[in-house]
């Protein structure tokens, strides 16, 4: 009777693996994949008035400056820039200034005079994401700048190949 049994178990045990061995199927997929180019760049708002109102006697007017706003970029290119630009020209005797905090990858030209014609600002950008470099806006004045009551420009950035 032991015998038996071990032969019906055995039997069992042989007749079940089979039947695992031959119940396994497999199946495959090829996936296909595209990494696009992708150049980003985005301003967290607008600065705040910029307001020259004093001066040293026999001196220029005091510079106004900003540094509220921050730029966020994501490339995954290399050898990129951020070029800036404004709108039309400045009034006789005003100068507007930005200077952008270049990111981890890249470097800031310091301080630009803004103009209708694109200037680099940051150079040397390569596969980077920042979200919180901040951007400074200066206005100078000469004694030669007449009263202005209200002004506005649109600054451009761009990122672009360099």
């Amino acid at each position: 009777m032991k015998k038996a049994v071990t032969v019906i178990l055995t039997m069992a045990l042989v007749l079940g693996v089979y039947g695992v061995a031959h119940a396994a199927s497999t199946a495959t997929q090829s996936v296909s994949f595209t990494v696009a180019a992708i150049n980003e760049i985005s301003v967290s708002g607008d600065p705040g008035t910029l307001i020259i109102s004093a001066a040293l006697p026999g001196s220029n007017p005091t510079p106004a400056t900003d540094s509220s706003t921050t730029y966020a970029i994501t490339t995954n290119g290399t050898n990129k820039r951020i070029t800036a630009a404004i709108n039309e020209p400045m009034p006789t005797g005003l100068t507007l200034k930005v200077n952008l905090e270049a990111p981890s990858v890249g470097s800031s030209a310091g301080d630009v005079i803004l103009s209708t014609i694109a200037a680099s600002v940051v150079t040397g950008i390569s596969q980077v994401a920042d979200s919180s470099s901040t951007i400074t806006y200066t206005l100078e004045a000469t004694a030669q700048a007449a009263e202005v009551s209200s002004g506005t420009k649109t600054v451009t950035f761009t990122l672009t190949d360099a």
